[in-house]
């Protein structure tokens, strides 16, 4: 299999930036919602089974563009060497949704529990779990690329995260809501996953599938693919402002709040990276293959996170807020990371194992 043009590219000019954008857009929104409620109040009318219309429109535009960089045709070399895969799978829906779940409910509900009420806590932890069961999906070939991780690999270890996603991300938020006492919607999360995951990556597929044939592979990944390189940052900053004008007079009255989240996303970040980066040394493999392993648990598919939690908790509520913070710590505690995986390169020396794939 050959190198993915996509995979190649390092970060444009928004990724290496996004925090700041994020934290401008979250300005932006803040001050909306409390100078000027009626553009909130006006949005407030365009919903439909409690999913605001002009937020799905721009998740999609998030989401589309990084499911046309997924080639499904690489699960079909899965077997060839598949330890760093099992490495993902089972980091990524045995360990990570467990330890977000139990990290983030020891410092909301024991280390914050003077400072932040009870119900509230309950949202917060909400939107931690649905940031722990969605794994990053495209940003990993970013970090892949950063961490020189080997494209190919890397595009198997997305491929099949993306269909474990359809069949364990509703499951897992179910449970872990379930015993955290959080009431379940489960057709709102089937709905959010269809809306959100499949309707998208089959768009994904679909288009690959017409386009290459029509146009080839080349016209695809080196033409097509880049058309879309903007898009995905400018749906995620114009969500964050529509979701942060819902939350400006609450953010105002709790700043506090928002570090407070941050720390138990940051410190779980950290964890997962470690175990999925140790557990591929353990196990020999080469770096190519346990940095991206490390950064696909690490990171986040926030884009998914944050539907999910406007289409079940709603766009001004604590949850959202949450998983937008997911948001705002990715790319600095990631790049952080990817200076750990480079400096570290020299552990993986002494079993230079050659990748089959």
């Amino acid at each position: 299999m050959g190198k993915k043009s996509g995979t190649r590219q390092g970060m444009g000019f928004f990724e290496r930036y996004l925090t700041l954008w994020v934290l401008l857009c979250m300005a932006i929104g803040v001050l909306i919602g409390v100078y000027l409620p009626q553009i909130p109040g006006f949005l407030s009318r365009f919903e439909y089974a409690n999913v605001s219309i002009p937020v799905a429109v721009l998740i999609w535009l998030m989401i589309y563009p990084m499911m046309l960089k997924v080639d499904f045709h690489s699960i079909r070399q899965v077997g060839q060497n598949p330890r760093g895969l099992i490495i993902t799978w089972i980091t990524n829906w045995l360990i990570k949704p467990f330890t977000m779940y139990a990290i983030a409910m020891f410092f909301f509900y024991v280390v914050y529990r003077s400072i932040i009420p009870k119900d509230l806590a309950r949202q917060y932890l909400a939107g931690a779990v649905l940031l722990g069961a969605a794994p990053c999906t495209a940003m990993v070939f970013v970090w892949s690329h950063l961490t020189k991780g080997n494209p190919a690999y890397t595009l198997v270890q997305v491929a099949t995260n993306d269909l474990i996603i359809l069949a364990a991300f509703v499951p897992i938020v179910a449970l872990l809501l379930g015993i955290s006492g959080i009431s379940i919607p489960w057709m709102t999360l089937f709905l959010s996953v269809v809306l959100f995951v499949v309707i998208p990556l089959g768009a994904g597929w679909f288009s690959r599938v017409i386009i290459t044939r029509k146009r080839g592979s080349d016209y695809f990944e080196q033409t097509f693919i880049p058309k879309f390189s903007q898009v995905t940052i400018t749906g995620l900053l114009l969500t964050l402002i529509i979701i942060f004008s819902f939350q400006g007079q609450t953010i105002v009255d709790n700043p506090l709040n928002i570090v407070l989240i941050a720390i138990p996303l940051v410190i779980q970040t950290f964890l997962i990276f470690f175990v999925a980066y140790l557990w591929a040394k353990a196990w020999k493999l080469p770096h190519e293959i346990a940095a991206p392993a490390g950064m696909i648990g690490a990171s986040n598919f926030f884009e998914l996170a944050v539907a999910v939690a406007i289409s079940v908790f709603g766009l001004s509520s604590p949850a959202t807020v949450t998983t937008v913070v997911g948001v705002l710590v990715e790319v600095p505690v990631m790049l952080t990371l990817v200076k750990i995986a480079n400096s570290t390169f020299h552990w993986f020396k002494e079993h230079p194992e050659p990748t089959t794939l």
